[in-house]
């Protein structure tokens, strides 16, 4: 099973962290530590599992949990400048965080503030010639701005395009491969699958108006008067 390989993968990679966290520690972001689960995650921000939403079904269960900071009861909305966090989970097993910094909280703000922030509690940047998916409402493709990484976690700054705001594309590398691998075929199948699935909503829409005009004519036919 495939959670069973990401537990498995999450304590080996775990203990073959520790030699690195002089160069900062990259298996967590804030208190939200790769590899723990769904439920962990939606007890720390205060939601509920079922607010998580599931992107695929098969052959991995692919969930998304949308987060923002402003809604723990007794916050206020001033108090931090990430607007917001998406958790991606595989098979519940966190892999991949995208962080939305509030625009009016850095504005203003350089790349090099923001680097020299970050590098404060992850260590040296690099800044390769790279560029990385940063999803949003535009989904679109960002120059990395810089980077901290290890053989096992990528923390990836980025700035919107259309937006003007920071952000950050963080995940474990491992956790992220076998998702991904999952997400490609899950859309596959989806395009497999969908001239059968468009044939079979015809075909009950079709026999829902069919039920609907029935419905209609038992209601209608006795009190007709020509």
């Amino acid at each position: 099973m495939i959670s069973a390989r990401i537990l498995s993968i999450s304590i080996q990679w775990a203990a073959l962290a520790a030699p690195l966290l002089c160069a900062g520690d990259l298996s967590s972001y804030r208190e939200f530590q790769f590899g723990m689960d769904l439920p962990a995650v939606v007890k720390l921000v205060g939601m509920n599992s079922s607010e998580a939403k599931v992107i695929h079904q098969r052959p991995e269960l692919i969930q998304e949990l949308d987060w923002r900071p402003s809604r723990i009861p007794g916050s206020s909305p001033d108090a931090d400048s990430v607007k917001s966090i998406v958790f991606s989970f595989c098979n519940g097993a966190l892999f991949r965080m995208v962080v939305n910094y509030d625009r009016y909280k850095t504005e203003g703000l350089t790349v090099e503030d923001m680097v020299e922030a970050i590098s404060a509690n992850y260590g040296t940047a690099t800044r390769p010639p790279a560029e990385i998916m940063f999803p949003s409402i535009y989904n679109e493709s960002v120059k990395v701005m810089a980077r901290w990484e290890d053989s096992q976690y990528s923390f990836n700054l980025v700035r919107s395009s259309y937006q003007l705001s920071f952000g950050m594309v963080v995940y474990s590398k491992q956790l992220d491969a076998l998702a991904q691998a999952a997400i490609t075929e899950a859309r596959r199948l989806d395009q497999q699958e969908a001239p059968q699935k468009e044939l079979e909503l015809r075909q009950k829409q079709q026999a829902d108006s069919r039920v609907l005009l029935e419905k209609a004519r038992l209601t209608n036919k006795p009190s007709f008067r020509p």
